[in-house]
């Protein structure tokens, strides 16, 4: 029974297993079916599409074969005008050469008419000259140095009248423009104008006080005069007794102190010795800030200690009456100002201006030109070359060739030359007068001058039969050189030569 159980069950095993080949290769066939209807549809696809490309391919291998057809043509007409184009160049540059070759057959030909035209013509005047020679008896060359005298003479005239024309454009275009420059530097600058004198007396509340001055055997007056380097004189001037010495800040040593020992009634040596020590201490203090102060209002920081001392010296130093330290400041801001207006160095000129006169704080006790003076001072402890330099050059002891040269001595002289600045005396007054009148009469041909305006104008009379108008305008230029050789002034002079002619008749 167990056997034939299992033989039934390996039997339906067997069938089983068969019966699951036969559905799987029933399932696998179709598939293979639906497999191959899915190729053969894509296939009938694919041979669709390639029929569409390769039409597509066709129409536009087409399309591209016409449009390099059309192309290709466009090029052979252009080749062909350009052909063309060149051809017509080649017959119109043959025809030029042509026309050019013509020409110049042309022009050989009448040159070889002008060369026996100028024969010709060199033949004819060989003659002339000759005849003419002949009838007035003077040879070609003594007539030609005769034309060339002429012509000498009449292009010196017009070379004067041009000259003439020259300066006086100039001269009203540089007049019109330094006006300008000066009239707007000058009214930027209200620097006060004060005139000075260096105190020289000073007054005693009685003449007995000259005797206490003088002291027993005249102990006092030596022991003052000792202590402070000046000379006392005590004469006879009621109430007044006279500092003399070179030196200015000595003389204002002297004067304070002179004043304290009055005012303090005690004078004896010990006492007189004491109060000028005192004194000399306050006048340092004295110069020292009035150098820092000139330095502050002037604009020109950083100045050396040794140079600030210097320029407070001044302020007990006088020029023709005129303060030298306020000049100093005046001339500072005017350089300044006069640099700005030509677009120079403001700074160093500000500088040079301020530090110009700054040797006559020490010209007393060293020789030589106060401009060479303080241009070695400021070498020596500034160390700005084109500052000295500009020092040295503004009163012409050196040769002024620096911009900030020529700037300093217009400053200079603006500032020294305004009415009110400065006092001269009548003997040097009249001495520049008689110097002026005499380097015009120097000249020949002057018959009268006259020095007016006092001193800023010469005006000569001129001989007309000796002079003529062009001779009275080389004259006029060799004055005025003359002058600015020989004499020293401020500011300029005007020469004006004057000539003229009278003519009398009379009618009967």
């Amino acid at each position: 029974m167990e056997s034939y159980v299992y033989v039934l069950v390996c039997l339906v095993s067997i069938l089983g297993i068969l019966t699951g080949y036969f559905v799987r290769q029933l399932i696998a066939n179709q598939q293979i079916r639906s497999a191959q209807k899915e190729v053969r549809k894509l296939l009938d696809d694919a041979t669709v599409k390639h029929k569409e490309v390769l039409l597509e391919a066709k129409e536009e291998a087409t399309r591209l074969r016409k449009g390099a057809e059309a192309e290709n043509k466009e090029h052979r007409l252009e080749i062909q005008r350009v052909e063309n184009r060149l051809t017509q160049k080649e017959q119109t540059l043959d025809q030029k050469a042509e026309l050019v070759e013509r020409r110049d057959r042309h022009l050989n030909s009448k040159e070889r008419d002008i060369e026996r035209i100028k024969d010709e013509l060199q033949v004819l005047k060989q003659k002339e000259v000759e005849q003419l020679e002949a009838l007035s008896n003077v040879s070609s060359e003594e007539a030609k140095q005769l034309l060339l005298q002429a012509i000498e003479s009449e292009v010196k005239d017009e070379a004067a009248r041009q000259v003439r024309t020259w300066e006086n454009e100039v001269r009203e275009e540089a007049n019109r423009r330094a006006q300008e420059i000066l009239a707007t530097t000058v009214q930027r600058c209200t620097t006060d104008v004060v005139s000075e004198i260096t105190v020289s007396s000073v007054p005693l509340p009685s003449d007995e006080m000259k005797g206490r001055l003088i002291g027993r055997e005249g102990r006092n007056i030596r022991a003052l005069e000792q202590a402070t380097g000046v000379d006392l004189i005590v004469d006879d001037t009621p109430e007044v007794v006279t500092i003399s010495s070179f030196d200015p800040v000595k003389r204002e040593v002297a004067r304070i102190a002179l004043n304290k020992l009055i005012l303090d009634g005690r004078i004896h040596p010990a006492r007189i010795e004491e109060v000028v020590e005192k004194v000399k201490a306050e006048v340092e203090d004295i110069i020292q800030n009035a150098g820092e102060q000139t330095a502050y209002e002037a604009g020109v920081p950083g100045l050396h200690l040794e140079l600030i001392k210097l320029l407070g010296k001044l302020k007990f130093r006088t020029s023709y009456g005129q303060n030298v330290l306020l000049h100093s400041i005046e001339v500072a801001h005017l350089a300044g100002m006069l640099a700005n207006e030509i677009g120079a160095n403001s700074a160093a000129s500000r500088k040079a201006g301020l530090l110009h006169d700054i040797g006559k704080a020490v010209d007393y006790h060293v020789e030589g030109p106060h401009a060479l003076i303080g241009a070695d001072l400021v070498k020596q402890w500034d160390k700005s070359p084109e500052v000295a330099q500009a020092i040295a050059e503004h009163h012409g002891e050196a040769l002024t060739s620096s911009v900030i040269g020529f700037i300093v001595a217009a400053a200079d002289a603006i500032s020294g030359s305004r009415p009110g600045a400065r006092r001269e005396s009548v003997e040097q007054y009249l001495k520049r007068v008689r110097d002026l009148e005499d380097i015009a009469s120097s000249f020949p041909g002057i018959e009268k001058t006259f020095a007016i305006q006092a001193g800023r104008e010469v005006r000569i009379m001129v001989k007309p039969e000796e002079i003529d108008d062009l001779t009275a305008i080389r004259l006029a230029r060799d004055i005025s050189k003359k002058i600015e050789e020989s004499l020293t002034y401020p500011g300029q002079i005007k020469v004006v030569v004057v000539r003229e002619t009278t003519v009398v008749d009379y009618a009967k």
